[in-house]
């Protein structure tokens, strides 16, 4: 929770900031590319890492540099040197830590849990962060209009301190929970692999992903962008407007923990994804406030859905000794996102937010068109389910 609330605190102050002394979309946009670059460029590493080290030990060194990055950034904006460079090079950093959640976090509630209990895990996940998703963005926002970037910096660095005591107080790992072997990034690359082309769920489930962080889930970028020049918000404004989706996916990770035994996966996986898409239409074709802030209160719901039932639907189904692997490499497709970032930044400088925010929606849809078949997969139920 506390690490949620700290990212996304960051991701509003840092792109606000960054649009005021910039006023380009490509570099707010590129903040968060930099924070999903290193899914791809680590996430297999950390896994494999995992499988040589502590996980406790791993999670407290990783944290730990976290840590001395916000307090170098509080020290830097303290003397009023603070730069977008330096923002990128954190926001860098944080993707670093951020690319151990699928293979080390995650897998870790995974295990705790039990198969049985897999969904309400993972909501319950969803519900801790998007709590703090719907905090973060207004905090940041408030903080930004009446201290600036030192004083968003400041209650970072302090919210760092309860993170690095809960973490100390994991335990190595779960009761009953075999070591896994040492692997090198390679054979976690490949027994991945592996366990992908003997699950066609599985395909179907990394595609959707892939689908969803280079069309979808960029477009949340571009809200400082809208919110500045096309609904004439303020810092604070802007906070309150990037906090609604957050408040949408906490009451749909609400929902679905309470409705989890009684719901499809797989469909409500697609249908999450496809929904978000059309949504995203609307979201940039519209001129008010008020429509806008609707449009992305659902938009939250709907990826409530996809957050959940992603981790859920990959544990599910691989048998239980592939699983991390399966993890990492579901690391790997979520880490195509910066393409994305990288793409609605681009089209937005040549073409404005809005048309950008509905070339890549349009393009989502196309292409889950045209691989209609290989989506529908996920609607498979795994053998691994019963296991």
């Amino acid at each position: 929770m506390l690490m949620s609330l700290i990212r996304w605190l960051e991701i509003l102050a840092f792109a606000v900031f960054t649009y005021d002394q910039t006023q380009s979309a490509l570099w707010v946009a590129s903040l968060m590319m930099l924070r999903l670059l290193p899914l791809s460029l680590f996430g297999l590493a950390l896994g494999a890492l995992a499988s040589h080290m502590s996980r406790r030990w791993l999670l407290i060194l990783t944290h730990a540099v976290l840590f001395a990055t916000c307090f170098l950034l509080l020290i830097v904006s303290a003397w009023g040197a603070i730069e977008v460079w330096h923002l990128a090079a954190a926001s860098f950093v944080n993707g670093i830590v951020w690319a151990g959640d699928m293979p080390l976090r995650r897998t870790l509630m995974g295990d705790l849990a039990g198969q049985g209990r897999m969904v309400q895990a993972m909501s319950l996940d969803a519900v801790a962060s998007n709590a703090c998703r719907l905090i973060g963005p207004m905090l940041g926002g408030l903080l930004l209009a009446q201290g600036g970037l030192q004083a968003v910096l400041l209650c970072a660095t302090l919210l760092y301190l309860p993170v690095l005591m809960a973490l100390i107080g994991l335990t190595n790992s779960p009761p009953g929970h075999a070591a896994a072997p040492k692997l090198t990034i390679r054979q976690l690359l490949q027994r991945g692999l592996h366990a992908a082309r003997e699950s066609r769920p599985l395909q179907s489930i990394l595609w959707i992903t892939v689908l969803f962080n280079l069309f979808a889930w960029p477009v949340l970028s571009m809200i400082p962008v809208i919110g500045r020049d096309q609904l004439q918000l303020d810092a604070q404004g802007i906070g309150l407007l990037a906090s609604l989706d957050g408040i949408g996916s906490l009451l749909g990770a609400l929902a679905l923990s309470s409705l989890a035994r009684h719901l499809r996966h797989g469909p409500v996986y697609l249908g999450a994804v496809l929904l978000f898409l059309l949504l995203q239409v609307a979201f940039a074709s519209s001129h008010h406030v008020l429509l806008t802030s609707v449009i992305l209160f659902v938009i939250g719901v709907v990826q409530a859905g996809f957050t959940v039932m992603q981790p859920t639907l990959v544990y599910s189904s691989v048998q239980a000794d592939q699983r991390v692997y399966a993890m990492g490499l579901m690391t790997m497709c979520i880490g195509v996102a910066p393409l994305g970032f990288l793409a609605i930044g681009w089209l937005a400088v040549h073409l404005g937010a809005p048309t950008a925010a509905l070339a890549c929606a349009v393009s989502g849809l196309v292409a889950m068109a045209l691989t209609w078949p290989l989506c529908r997969a996920c609607f498979k139920q795994s053998g691994a389910d019963q296991s």
